[in-house]
């Protein structure tokens, strides 16, 4: 049996660094987004005022909370206080929403002493303990649909509540907890249905339902064909070009003429494999192609029709369909961000010298716009190297993660990893088009003590987590 040493391990420097350089980072952007156009009031009363006085006076709690943690708290708080505090935080969501003071249309703080505090952001870290402890009581494995049933519970309530805020951002966020239910064992073919899921919807958006039927159709010849007997590869050119000429035919108005033609084909492949005793593969890609017809039919309906409430849809529209969109109303926001990136170039306008952002062209740029700000005015350098440092804060902690001895340890840190990578893809991909508008900030570098306050606590137990990793 191998010796297991007691001895306390030291602190991961490198993820300190990392977080030290982010925070940093967050603080010049704040500064520099910040600054009017006639200078900053230089009196201490006046820089405290300002945006990035209100965020420094945040930095020195959060780095009083990480000293706390890391100096005065026993790593076996977190885990005997796990589900209590998740309670804690939940109990918040909900007296929020009576509570609470409402913002951009959005019950989601509380106003104390002058500051404000959205504990949705605290539910974060909450979600993230009461996971690990539910995991670790699990062995680390999902390997039966109770398990599965009660860990999606534990983060779908918190993401339940704070849609109720309304708050869409925060709620897509809690999503990231599937990151470590994969790690533990959950069914990766989930993954792969709510890929293609996802693909569908958007798809259905995307192009007309008759099209979108002779490619399904197309694909399911192909596979039929490709799994013939002899000659498959003659058969999978002949479905490819068949699928070629069934998008001009469709596109031309012959619509139902070639999904009937198409859907014969497909039936008759479909006999043959079932004869040769094949039912699993006819069975489940009968399932997709159904399913795969059922959602683009329904959100093209949806969308068409536009059933969506008004500013889902023009957010829909804004991502998918910009031509269509108002450029002075629902596609403004992003045009500017847009635009304020593009203008950058390669190493950018300079500090406090970006245009778009310096006379407040683009909207929300402290907060959820603020990588539109790094990017105008430090360019394809300064935004490219800050994506290199949160992937290789997002490596770090994995490599924290894989060399744990508990389950708890290892769980919370992919519970953290795939909070932050949900925050971070959907924050800089919104920015840039490439996911629809949604508020969210970027970590460590967005205006917002709320966030900075959680994250930090998130990283700080962490490290502290890792540090006792040796420990039985």
């Amino acid at each position: 049996m191998p010796r297991i040493s007691l001895k306390r391990t030291r602190t991961d420097v490198a993820t300190i660094i990392l977080y030290i350089f982010l925070v940093s980072t967050g603080l010049i952007m704040i500064n520099s987004v910040g600054a009017p156009p006639e200078g900053y009031d230089l009196s201490l009363a006046g820089r405290l005022a300002t945006p990035m006085g209100k965020q420094l006076v945040w930095v020195v709690i959060s780095a009083g909370v990480w000293l706390f943690i890391n100096y005065l708290i026993d790593r076996n708080v977190w885990i005997v206080g796990a589900y209590p505090i998740y309670i804690f935080t939940v109990v918040l969501l909900f007296l929020v929403l009576v509570a609470g003071k409402e913002i951009n249309g959005a019950r989601s703080w509380f106003s104390i002493a002058g500051l404000t505090f959205q504990p949705s952001e605290l539910a974060k870290f909450g979600t993230c303990l009461a996971m690990a402890a539910f995991l670790g009581q699990y062995s680390g494995r999902l390997d039966s649909l109770r398990a599965v049933a009660y860990g999606c519970f534990i983060w779908l309530l918190p993401g339940v509540v704070i849609l109720g805020q309304p708050d869409m951002g925060s709620t897509l966020v809690f999503a990231g907890f599937l990151l470590v239910m994969y790690r533990e064992g959950l069914n990766p073919l989930l993954f792969v249905l709510g890929g293609f899921t996802a693909f569908m919807v958007v798809l259905g958006i995307l192009f007309p339902f008759d099209a979108l039927l002779a490619g399904l159709l197309v694909i399911g010849l192909a596979l039929y064909t490709f799994l013939l007997p002899r000659r498959a590869a003659v058969w999978t050119l002949g479905a490819v070009a068949a699928g070629a000429v069934s998008f001009y035919t469709v596109q031309a108005g012959y619509g139902w003429q070639t999904n009937a033609v198409l859907g014969t084909a497909l039936i008759a492949l479909m006999g043959f494999h079932l004869m040769q005793r094949n039912t699993k593969l006819v069975g489940i890609s009968f399932f997709f192609l159904l399913w795969g017809l059922a959602l683009t039919f329904t959100a093209n309906y949806i969308y068409t029709n536009q059933l969506l409430p008004s500013h889902q849809h023009e957010r829909v529209m804004v991502w998918l369909h910009p031509e269509d969109a108002d450029p002075r109303g629902s596609y403004y926001n992003l045009l500017q961000s847009k635009l304020a990136i593009a203008a950058g170039g390669v190493s950018g306008r300079g500090l406090q010298q970006g245009t778009m952002t310096k006379y407040d062209y683009v909207p929300e740029q402290q907060t959820d716009f603020i990588f539109s700000a790094v990017g105008e005015e430090q360019g394809f350098i300064g935004a490219g190297t800050l994506i290199i440092v949160f992937f290789l804060l997002l490596w770090r902690i994995t490599v924290i993660a894989e060399r744990q001895r508990r389950t708890f340890a290892r769980a919370y840190a992919y519970g953290v990893a795939g909070i932050l990578l949900v925050h971070f893809l959907v924050n800089i991909g919104m920015t840039m088009g490439l996911i629809p508008v949604i508020g969210i900030p970027l970590p460590f570098i967005s205006k917002g003590g709320s966030s900075l306050l959680s994250f930090t606590m998130m990283i700080a137990v962490l490290l502290k987590l890792d540090k006792h990793r040796g420990e039985v």
